[in-house]
Parts: C-alpha cells; structure tokens; sequence
C-alpha cells in the first residue's frame, strides 16, 4: 500500500508507494517492469533499475526521476546505434535527438556525455571525413567544405582538416578513375565528359582543364586514339 509521509520542512505531505515486484520484460531483458503496490507502474532500462529492489519505498519525486533518468538511457542508447553506422559531427546527433522531440535538457546531457567520452569530436569527424573523401571520391577544398558546414562542423575544424589537401593531385585520382569509363570515347567527348566531372566535384576550371589534358595524354600514350 501507499503511504502519506509527513514533510514538515516544506508543510507538505507527499505519497510514497512500495515496490512490490520487478520484472524483465519479455520481450526486451534490457529493460525492467516495475510494480507498485500490486500494480505495474512503468518500466525502465535495466541500468536505471539496478538500485531498485522489492519492498523499497518510492515517492512521487522519486518515480519522476526514474522516468527521466530511463529517458536519457533510451535517447543513449538510441544515438549509440546511429553513431556505429559512421562517424557524426555534433550538430548531425543534435537534429537525430531533435527529430525524437527530446527536451534541450537531455540533448545537452547526452551531447555532453559522448564528447567527455571521447566518442563525438568534430575534428575527429572532419579529418576522418576528409580522409574517406580522398581515398574513395576525391573533390576540392571547396566542396569539402561545404559538405562539412552542411553538417555543422565550425571553420576552424574544416580548415585544419583541409590543410594539407593537395587538390591537383586529388583532381588527378578523381579524374583517373572516372576515364576508365570514358576510354572509347574521342578527344572531343572525352573532355567534356570528364571536364564536366571534375566541376562537379568542385575543382576550379583550370585544374580541370589542366588535369582532363594529362589524363587524356597518359592514357593515349601510343598514339592509338588522337585528337580530332
């Protein structure tokens, strides 16, 4: 049964109720039914629930704060799952949170959490976005950045990431891979098909210009397939 506890410090009486059981869910052991005086209450991560035990007497004030404390579990939990498919600037977790319509109070907490513990850096996140960027689908400085600022990472960590980008080289590797599909072509659509390729990943026109020449050169080393 419940019971009204007098609080005289305050002039207030508050209820308080007994823990008459806990239960794993069976469908989710991560997570514990709780029941008061008989009767299921709510449930909770079985993190939250490990100072509970049968027979405890909780109040109000108390329950509240379980339901809080499970909500930052779940949106934890949550945002874990998200950050094992790649790695994410802050603002990217902000909106995911946002989206789940958590209050300011838990998507500060959480944020906080990750970054104390190493796992949400946004140098981290550039640099290592820079790197796959270069290694698999190479583009400016340009385009690197916005690509970065759309997932708002702040200029000082763009710009140390960037530093050492060697775009020339870049344009040459982006343009290499994509004229093995260009190789039957003549001069004339060879050149605008990879001139065009190189703006879109956001080299300037003449990098592009510069580099479709060299490949076009390298790849008709003997002379096989001259310019008309």
């Amino acid at each position: 049964m419940f019971f009204w506890v007098d609080c005289r410090s305050n002039g207030r009486w508050k209820m308080e109720y007994t823990i008459t059981s806990l239960k794993l869910q069976e469908r989710n052991k991560n997570r514990v039914n709780v029941f008061l005086d008989g009767e299921f209450a709510f449930g909770v991560a079985r993190v939250v629930a490990g100072w509970l035990f049968v027979g405890q007497r909780i109040s109000d004030e108390k329950i509240v704060e379980l339901k809080t404390a499970d909500e930052k579990e779940v949106a934890l939990q949550r945002v874990l799952r998200f950050l094992s498919y790649r790695a994410r600037s802050v603002t990217e977790v902000r909106r995911y949170l946002e989206k789940y319509k958590y209050s300011e109070e838990i998507i500060t907490n959480i944020l906080d959490r990750l970054q104390e513990n190493g796992l949400l850096n946004d140098h981290q996140f550039a640099e290592a976005w820079v790197e796959n960027r270069n290694t698999f689908r190479p583009r400016s400085k340009r385009a690197l950045k916005i690509e970065l600022r759309q997932r708002g990472v702040q200029d000082e960590a763009i710009e140390k990431a960037i530093e050492d980008v060697d775009e020339e080289e870049l344009a040459y590797q982006a343009a290499l891979k994509q004229s093995r599909r260009l190789k039957d072509l003549d001069w004339q659509d060879f050149r605008k098909k990879l001139y065009e390729f190189l703006l879109r990943r956001g080299f300037n026109y003449e990098t592009a210009s510069i580099t479709v020449r060299k490949v076009w050169e390298e790849s008709n080393a003997d002379g096989s397939n001259n310019e008309n």
